[in-house]
């Protein structure tokens, strides 16, 4: 089962989003100390919780800077490689940067949102004068309470698999 056909068939049924996410974490294991979970990623938004879990706390018991901004980048990442197609370009993140505004003393939520429109206005259409582009995005985190933690904010470049050179 590819990867697009898992995201259609989890937005239907737990077990899928299950495997969805074993899979992500199988595939991306970095994040899964972490216990990140993708709750939602339908066509224009995604969302991935953080577990208030020893693990992701600092020293002062708030959730870890770290693991908030690896959180903004995952919900970012996933919705831009579902709506474009993992098979037709390559995303990597060129910057990230993070404003934090309160400490994490709950679990929290990664909420990303992009619309078609925005895809077609910043992605599509650039690429068809261009050999990358880049696609600036905008996350909130907020705890269970809906306090904002912080705001991550990811800079893509996105290219088309036949427009990358790889040096061997």
């Amino acid at each position: 089962m590819n990867f697009e056909e898992l995201v259609e068939k989890s937005r239907k049924s737990r077990f899928y989003k299950w495997l969805l996410n074993v899979g992500l974490h199988r595939k991306i294991p970095f994040n899964k100390p972490h216990g990140l979970w993708v709750e939602e990623l339908s066509e224009s938004r995604s969302v991935v919780s953080i577990p208030y879990k020893r693990s992701n706390l600092n020293h002062l018991k708030g959730l870890h800077a770290c693991v908030l901004a690896t959180a903004g980048e995952y919900a970012s990442g996933l919705l831009i490689l579902q709506k474009l197609g993992i098979k037709n370009y390559r995303i990597i993140m060129e910057s990230l940067s993070v404003k934090y505004t309160y400490q994490g003393k709950t679990g929290a939520k990664a909420v990303f949102e992009i619309s078609e429109q925005e895809i077609m206005d910043k992605v599509v259409l650039p690429l068809r004068e261009n050999e990358s582009t880049f696609l600036t995005c905008e996350i909130p985190i907020t705890d269970a309470d809906e306090n904002l933690l912080c705001t991550v904010t990811t800079r893509w470049q996105i290219k088309p698999w036949d427009k990358v050179r790889l040096k061997v």
